[in-house]
């Protein structure tokens, strides 16, 4: 049996090799080298030497082989079984938002948001199987009955997903479709009517960006689509592979601790309230078993709803990637999936929810979806009824929200890049102002 000691070694080791992993990515963006010169760089890492990629005892003080950068980048060690991920998710950020230091650049999300990085995580449901999930049509539940192989052959997924399922949602511009004016900051940005499927209003609508955490949009409906009622009773444990993920890419979590054992239901209402990257990993571990084969269950939900040229996912939680990457439009399309869903809206609607008691937290967690919070007491021409946010460094300050006016047709409006939390709520109050009918 593994001793304390031997097990904090290899953790130890662990965390040193995501933590080298995470640098390189960070240094090749830094330089422009695009992904692929990963293998150009170990093919000619003798010439390159200890400068860039050396052993301790370079410019940086590494440990066991650890990255320097070209100014000498220390690799701190830090090991505890304390659960790790960067700030709280249950106190109210102010205006300015939670700002957490995330892998190439601040973190925040009204509350909570994510990092960056990648890694597989693999404890959770063993097998890629769904038993008898539930689709939503509207308001209406579809069963699809027996089990569906994700891979190939008969009842596989993309059979069992598409049967009963309505077109995907498009919209279109209109001779009166608008820019935005000088006053909303977003750089990107579009507005819909859902019911005449018209943009109002776009910037750069279709062409790509970062999406950070408004990926968990799709990560829930992907989730929800691959669970029963018995699964939401389900529990998972969060491991400590999940806890060091969210400590080595400084990622918002839902404050779950190492060893908890949480109900299903809970990571869903976890990955979008505070943006938990812990909800979101034990999620993908129970439904696929690895987030890299729940991904690929996201990029075929991607390819479903007619996405797949602008679309692409190489996360569940939002962490940049130059291959992770989508639209204003596109993500609309995703959150009108997300809100015809029932469970999903009703997801995406709380504006905060108590999580299980458990022995970890006797009274439970209470999260908040702050985007919700603070958009409520503005004059929107209606109400804000979903919504979730993101930020990274690349992708700024962005939100997507599905509202109904008072006329009491339905619009989503997705903004991103923007300056700060406050100017994303902002620029979504004046759209949503601009083109809903007082």
């Amino acid at each position: 049996m593994e001793t304390e000691e031997e097990r904090q070694i290899r953790r130890k080791k662990r965390i040193e090799e995501m933590k080298k992993e995470k640098r390189k990515a960070e240094l090749l963006q830094t330089w422009g080298i695009p992904a692929v010169s990963l293998a150009v760089l170990a093919a000619v890492g003798i010439w390159l030497g200890p400068a860039v990629f050396s052993p301790k005892g370079g410019n940086g003080e590494n440990q066991e082989g650890g990255l320097d950068g070209p100014q000498g980048v220390t690799i701190q060690d830090i090991v505890s079984d304390e659960p790790h991920g960067a700030g709280g998710n249950t106190g109210d950020p102010g205006e300015a938002g939670r700002q957490d230091k995330g892998n190439s650049g601040t973190v925040s999300d009204f509350g909570a948001e994510s990092g960056e990085g990648s890694i597989a995580v693999s404890r959770g449901r063993k097998g890629n199987r769904m038993d008898s999930p539930v689709f939503s049509e509207g308001t209406e539940t579809i069963p699809i009955s027996g089990p569906a192989e994700i891979a190939g052959g008969e009842g596989d997924l993309t059979s069992a997903v598409l049967a009963g399922k309505t077109p995907f949602f498009e919209a279109h511009d209109s001779e009166n479709t608008m820019g935005f004016d000088e006053t909303i900051i977003s750089q990107y940005g579009v507005l819909i009517d859902v019911e005449d499927g018209i943009v109002l209003a776009q910037k750069g609508a279709h062409e790509r960006m970062n999406p950070a955490s408004m990926t968990k949009i799709l990560t829930l409906l992907v989730a929800a689509e691959h669970l029963t009622e018995e699964d939401l009773e389900a529990t998972v444990q969060i491991t400590i592979e999940i806890t060091d993920y969210c400590f080595v890419n400084e990622c918002s979590v839902t404050g779950y601790e190492l060893d908890e054992v949480v109900p299903v239901k809970d990571l869903l209402y976890g990955t979008i309230l505070p943006s938990g990257a812990d909800s979101s990993l034990a999620l993908a571990n129970y439904v696929a078993g690895s987030q890299e084969a729940f991904v690929e269950l996201m990029n075929e939900k991607v390819a479903e709803l007619g996405l797949a040229e602008n679309t692409h996912f190489t996360n569940c939680v939002g962490l940049y990637d130059e291959a992770h990457y989508t639209t204003a439009y596109d993500m609309a399309v995703i959150l009108k999936a997300a809100a015809d869903n029932a469970f999903c809206r009703e997801i995406l609607s709380a504006r905060t929810y108590v999580t299980t008691a458990t022995e970890e937290h006797p009274e439970g967690l209470v999260i908040s979806n702050w985007f919700l919070r603070r958009i409520e007491d503005k004059d929107t021409h209606g109400e804000v009824l979903c919504g979730k946010t993101g930020f990274v460094d690349q992708s700024g300050s962005c939100a997507a929200s599905l509202a109904v006016g008072n006329n009491g047709r339905e619009y989503l409006c997705v903004t991103a890049n923007s300056t700060s939390s406050g100017n994303c709520i902002a620029d979504q109050v004046a759209l949503y102002q601009n083109f809903i009918p007082e």
